[in-house]
């Protein structure tokens, strides 16, 4: 089943430290969450494999091998708000060095169930307004360098 980015909801919370091993749902359960409001566009992100190639004289042939993972770089656009909080958090966590948590939550709950989320931590690269033309809104982009795997949990019918 397919569903719309409408509707869906971009979340940051405390401090999180990075770690060797993936992180579970079980990792993000002490978060306090706060919404970033006016979202716009929320980016893309998901694991890329580094390439690492390897010439092989005798065989005339490159060969290709997956490196390092990353999960990229997640765009985020949002209509400036001074009085949001989600707004606020993400600012100051752009003037640290920290990995922050962040929560994505879809709009593709059943009728009485739960919807779709994504867990991760990133650090927050860059928060930049742009003042665009007389007819534009004002946006805040952020850039938020993703960390860690994706945690997926998908969407639950109701109990």
């Amino acid at each position: 089943m397919i569903f719309a980015t409408n509707g869906a909801k971009l979340y940051i919370g405390g401090v999180l430290g990075w770690k060797a091993t993936d992180f579970v749902e079980a990792d993000f359960t002490s978060q306090t969450w706060v919404e970033i409001g006016e979202t716009e566009s929320l980016g893309s992100l998901g694991d890329t494999a580094s390439e690492i190639t390897f010439d092989g004289i005798a065989t005339k042939r490159q060969r290709r091998l997956k490196g390092t993972r990353s999960a990229g770089t997640m765009e985020v656009v949002c209509g400036v708000d001074y009085e949001d909080d989600g707004q606020i958090a993400l600012i100051a966590a752009e003037k640290t060095a920290h990995n922050f948590a962040f929560k994505l939550e879809f709009n593709d709950a059943p009728v009485g169930g739960t919807p779709s989320q994504r867990l991760f931590i990133a650090t927050v690269a860059s928060a930049a307004e742009a003042l665009d033309t007389a007819n534009s809104v004002m946006k805040l982009n952020s850039s938020l360098w993703v960390n860690s795997n994706i945690v997926r949990i998908n969407a639950a019918e109701g109990v």
